[in-house]
């Protein structure tokens, strides 16, 4: 069992930046590969960022791909979120998820755990 708790969203004009963590309890961190997910109002959820166990291998949206930067740290339990350069439409609440195994995924179906979610705005 792991346990997700997202934080550092809210509201940032166009432009600005962002840092979401998501700290994890429970299991062994390195033990999963990490993502990062959003659901904007009306919308159905989608895959914003991944990493693997290591922090070595990542993968992202084309929407984001040079804006937003996923690392982690281990030793702390931490996934992070950089989100630079941010825009309207990257308004939605952001999810932290854990996927058993340590290679990355786009696939949210391959995530079984699930952070309560942290509401990023974006103002134009």
């Amino acid at each position: 069992q792991v346990q997700l708790v997202e934080s550092g969203g809210g509201l940032v004009q166009a432009g600005g930046s962002l840092r979401l963590s998501c700290v994890a309890s429970g299991r062994t961190f390195s033990n999963y590969a990490m993502g990062w997910f959003r659901q904007a109002p009306g919308k159905e959820r989608e895959f914003v960022a991944t990493i693997n166990w290591s922090g070595r291998g990542t993968y992202y949206a084309d929407s984001v791909k040079g804006r937003f930067t996923i690392s982690r740290d281990n030793a702390k339990n931490v996934v992070y979120l950089q989100m630079n350069s941010l825009k309207p439409e990257d308004t939605a609440v952001y999810y932290c998820a854990a996927r058993v195994g340590g290679l990355y995924s786009a696939n949210e179906g391959g995530y079984g755990y699930w952070g309560q979610g942290t509401q990023v705005t974006v103002s134009s």
